[in-house]
């Protein structure tokens, strides 16, 4: 069996973001397609939230968590840190713990590959530098655009964004991308590299985590007596401002109050409670705008279950992305409610589903049109679900089998 050194800073125990998913599944299927994982991540103190719960990896797998710290919570004096701790992330410490532990491991379980993946930037740096040591092939998995016009805000940082970029691309054997827009844009922008460098395996959902469920998990209504719209995961500022969707649930409190009364958004884990609080206050809609905590993997899934829709918020500026979260959402079998530019790719692969309650997040008068029509056909019985043939060719197993082709294609080239 082939082994590949998988560098994640998302992993068991860190709690806070569905982008764990995606190393979990990889590593949980590797093995049926004749790959062992070997697991380098963070020390769970770099972790601001963290759950201990059981994980469901392959029996003996190697998981190995090297010295790191969040810059944020463990080198600021009076809530100030100094920028070059935080560069090109709060965790550019995990680099000195990992590359030694990363030799280490390479010494001792002789991997044929490294895999890397962002959203944290010091992934692929601690991965160029093992690359560059072991001449071991390196698969990047980039999933969404790094250095983007305007992203990431402060210059500085954006140009250690940029480094770090070109120097993956140059260096990986293979860059991966969650879809065709994003990589459409690498190729462009590295143009005097080979296109088939650059390649895409969707994100998906992990059909063992919906076994899983207890047998009632879809049993009752979320809410009694509601219609629940509910989102789950982080409300970004600006890439998932709910401003509008706010301003449309005012207006439709407004002309039709009763209505309006029986329907609750539910805004799940949003990470940015405090702003959104005011948001919600301002619109005056706190009668019908919840704001709840995080909750465990699993129970997150039976709420899904059990909403009368699932909301997607994706603004234009991200229309080469697509969240992780709509493939779980697309497994749920629920009705599901997109607030996202028709121009891009969330809008393209939830038509690809059957999905048509399709309204720009920047329009309160298509938000308002479209929550109408939804509590209508609520009422009716009548909104329509996913595909669900398309929905279950998403697994986790299906991606981890087309990853699997890439990395073997990636070893063989370096043996011939």
């Amino acid at each position: 069996m082939k082994r590949l050194l998988m560098i994640a800073y998302h992993f068991p125990p860190f709690a806070a973001s569905s982008g764990i998913q995606r190393t979990l599944g990889f590593a949980r299927h590797l093995p049926t397609f004749g790959w062992e994982p070997l697991v380098l991540t963070a020390h769970p103190r770099a972790y601001e939230h963290r759950d201990s719960g059981h994980i469901a990896l392959p029996a003996g797998t190697v998981v190995e968590a090297a010295f790191a710290l969040d810059a944020a919570r463990q080198l600021s004096v009076m809530g100030r840190y100094p920028g070059f701790a935080a560069r090109p992330d709060r965790w550019i410490s995990w680099w000195l713990g990992a590359v030694p532990k990363g030799l280490a491991m390479i010494r001792k379980y002789r991997p044929d590959a490294i895999w890397s993946t962002y959203p944290i930037a010091t992934a692929h740096k601690i991965a160029c530098t093992l690359q560059r040591l072991s001449g071991l092939p390196w698969i990047a998995d980039f999933r969404d655009p790094m250095a983007q016009d305007g992203y990431p805000e402060d210059r500085k940082t954006w140009e250690s964004f940029r480094r770090i970029e070109e120097a993956t691309l140059r260096r990986a054997s293979r860059a991966l991308f969650v879809t065709e827009g994003a990589a459409r844009m690498y190729r462009e922008r590295y143009a005097d590299l080979p296109g088939s460098r650059i390649g895409v395996v969707e994100n998906g959902f992990d059909e063992q985590s919906f076994a899983e469920l207890p047998q009632e998990a879809e049993q009752g209504p979320l809410v009694p007596g509601k219609v629940t719209l509910l989102h789950s995961g982080v409300v970004y500022p600006s890439e998932r401002d709910p401003t509008k969707l706010f301003a449309a649930l005012a207006a439709l409190a407004k002309e039709q109050p009763a209505i309006a009364e029986t329907l609750r958004v539910r805004l799940r884990a949003s990470g940015h409670e405090m702003l959104l609080r005011k948001l919600v206050e301002a619109a005056g809609v706190g009668h019908i705008v919840e704001l709840a905590p995080a909750i465990r993997y699993h129970a997150a899934l039976q709420e899904m279950l059990r909403a009368d829709g699932l909301l997607v918020l994706q603004a234009s500026n991200c229309n080469d992305q697509v969240p992780a979260k709509v493939y779980e959402y697309l497994r749920c079998a629920r009705p599901i409610v997109g607030l996202t530019d028709p121009a891009g790719e969330t809008a393209a692969l939830l038509r690809r589903a059957g999905v048509d309650a399709i309204a720009r997040l920047d329009s309160e008068e298509e938000i308002g049109s479209l929550l109408r029509r939804f509590l209508g056909q609520v009422a009716r019985g009548g909104c329509r679900a996913p595909d669900a043939a398309f929905a279950r060719s998403g697994s986790r197993r299906a991606r981890t089998e087309q990853f699997v082709h890439l990395l073997d294609e990636c070893v063989g080239a370096r043996a011939n």
